[in-house]
């Protein structure tokens, strides 16, 4: 019998969805067999901690776990309500049978509906829940990352260009097989995008700083930089001050879908570097007039 998917996410009952997916993330990550090849406590300890958000992440399910309607594997229990009360009837008192809420039934009906139920019709299969964690630019320009499964099977997902963090993929029949010939569940993949050591994203658009040497922002210049598509030749303005912003259309994330090509917002920044007994001695002689970079302080 499966453990209480609370207990094998290390969540209490009352936990919040928010928080049920933030232990199960943890988890996966630290158990995934991918992580740990031939360990075979981990892959158990994966498909528990699977099968257990899968069951807490259905807000169905878990009301019906929560009442006690169905067991930590998703299977209904039988209603014991009727047995109690005929247990605890007393002598001479006739047995009847409660459903909760239904109203009562002859002892001798509770056996009919056992042995005479309708068989079920097909049922679709459970979906199952997976973890991914893609880099930056791959999200950003797409990508088909393979996963290995609980049962050691392969699945290629295809991540789209402009991918977001927590965007969730569906793959349609790639679940647990239906009941009674019911369709397959859904494969159900987060994507998480690890942090890149220059780039940022809001929303179509990508944000990067850019160094510029004191030479080139006072005379300008042609630097290379890099986008997502390749290098890039941009123009830096004579007089160029630190902090100067620079958008580059189209070189965002790329078009997709319905979706338009986002920009690549540039932020400039004056870097001074090595100085030399030359340029000491020529800003010691020079001069600006009327110019005070502090005047806004004051």
């Amino acid at each position: 019998m499966a453990d209480d998917p609370y207990t094998v996410l290390g969540v209490k009952k009352e936990a919040s969805a928010a928080d049920i997916r933030s232990a199960y993330r943890k988890l996966a990550k630290k158990h995934h067999p991918d992580l740990n090849p031939g360990n075979k406590q981990a892959e158990e300890t994966f498909k528990a901690v699977s099968a257990a958000y899968e069951l807490l992440n259905d807000e169905e399910k878990r009301a019906k776990y929560d009442r006690g309607e169905i067991d930590a594997s998703g299977t209904e229990r039988p209603q014991a309500q009727g047995w109690r009360q005929y247990a605890e009837a007393g002598p001479g008192e006739r047995y009847a049978y409660s459903s909760g809420g239904m109203g009562g039934a002859d002892f001798e009906d509770l056996f009919t509906n056992i042995f005479n139920q309708r068989p079920r019709g097909p049922a679709k299969g459970h979906d199952h829940h997976y973890s991914l964690e893609v880099a930056f630019l791959e999200a950003v320009s797409g990508v088909t990352r393979r996963i290995t499964l609980p049962d050691g099977g392969t699945l290629d997902v295809k991540i789209p260009p402009g991918t977001e963090e927590g965007d969730v993929l569906r793959l349609r029949g790639k679940g647990e097989a239906g009941a009674n010939k019911g369709p397959a569940g859904d494969a159900l993949i987060e994507v998480h995008i690890a942090p890149h050591k220059f780039y940022h994203r809001i929303g179509r658009n990508i944000h990067m700083d850019v160094p510029v040497s004191l030479k080139e922002a006072i005379l300008g210049a042609k630097v290379t930089i890099p986008t997502p598509a390749g290098d890039v030749a941009m123009t830096v303005r004579p007089g160029t001050e630190s902090g100067t912003e620079m958008r580059l259309r189209g070189r965002g994330v790329p078009a997709h879908g319905k979706h338009a090509a986002g920009d690549l917002h540039v932020k400039l920044h004056v870097v001074v570097g090595p100085t030399d007994e030359q340029l000491k001695n020529f800003l010691q002689g020079w001069e600006q007039p009327g110019f005070n970079p502090r005047e806004g302080l004051k």
